[in-house]
């Protein structure tokens, strides 16, 4: 098979695949609609099967709704029928996916849903099938033609069946008020589980590792105060505890470039009295952002009452994988 050849087959099934979801927007009709109240109504988990490509698919499907709201798992028609059926309660709701609509493991279990009373939506490519007249709702996935030039391996119909399974998930994540913050709890593992979970508050360092002198105190001594606690930088505080100010490396350079005294300064001589500060409780990922955008590499965190108490720096932030 020559290069040329070889492109044409993959443009072509790209070509076929497109135009076979292009299709698919009209069925998103009053069938879609009621699929997705059935799920909405549902008090249990919905339960996704299938068998052999459309299982692949379904087991997706099932992993987008529990992501996006909607409780949900696969269980796969085979082992159902041998003990695994015991999953399903009568508070559940299934989704059954076959093209044909005759599949032989996924009919088998039709009785025993319908003597347990659960509600069902088949997903199948053709409306007069056994599958998709025991439904309570049928969506179309049906395709004119396979991408495969055989027409035998399962290629358009499933790409339709997971597009159709998408559709679903952000309706019903719609419908629900799914907030991204719904999703990182989902997520709370990944870089945006981070990004959405991670507070200031859980990287901050407290205590007897906050940076802080009185503006009393001589440079000397405040730089020694730096250095043991490394942030390269170190608040400064009245007597009550309240934030006067902040004096970093960056002043440091400042104060020797106008040939200051350095053993005969003060703090309320050299310090930043307007230091970026930041709430316990903000995004770990808003402090970061502020860093970058005002290019320093700690914040000082602040309390109700404008005390420090806390600082966070930004290699803090980065090594919680907030990126």
């Amino acid at each position: 098979m020559t290069q040329d050849l070889i492109l044409q087959a993959g443009r072509r099934t790209v070509l076929m695949e497109t135009e076979a979801v292009t299709k698919l927007e009209e069925r998103i009709n009053g069938d879609f609609k009621r699929a997705c109240e059935l799920i909405l109504q549902c008090g249990g988990r919905t339960i996704v099967t299938g068998m052999g490509k459309s299982g692949h698919i379904g087991r997706k499907i099932a992993a987008t709704l529990a992501s996006t709201g909607t409780p949900s798992f696969f269980v796969h028609p085979g082992e159902a029928s041998h003990g695994d059926l015991g999953m399903i309660t009568r508070d559940d709701l299934v989704i059954a996916i076959s093209n044909s609509g005759t599949s032989a493991e996924v009919l088998t279990l039709l009785p025993l849903l319908k003597r347990l009373g659960i509600p069902m939506i088949s997903m199948t490519g053709k409306a007069d099938s056994p599958l998709a007249q025991a439904a309570d709702v049928n969506l179309d996935i049906a395709v004119e033609t396979e991408a495969c030039p055989l027409g035998l391996a399962p290629t358009s119909s499933t790409t339709v069946t997971l597009v159709m399974g998408d559709a679903l998930a952000v309706a019903l994540l719609e419908a629900r008020g799914f907030s991204a913050e719904d999703f990182a709890f989902s997520h709370p593992g990944g870089a945006l589980g981070r990004r959405l979970l991670l507070k200031v508050e859980d990287v901050m360092h407290s205590g007897d590792e906050l940076p802080q002198v009185s503006p009393e105190t001589l440079l000397p001594k405040a730089l020694l105060e730096m250095t043991s606690k490394g942030f390269g930088m170190t608040t400064v505080v009245d007597h009550k505890g309240s934030l006067l100010g902040v004096f970093t490396d960056g002043d440091l350079r400042r104060v020797i470039d106008h040939k200051v005294e350095l053993d005969k300064a003060t703090m309320d001589q050299v310090m930043s009295r307007r230091p970026k500060t930041i709430s316990a409780e903000t995004l770990a990922a808003e402090a970061l952002r502020i860093m970058e955008d005002h290019k320093i590499t700690a914040l000082v965190v602040e309390g109700e009452e404008h005390q420090p108490v806390g600082v966070v720096h930004m290699h803090d932030i980065l090594r919680a994988g907030v990126i």
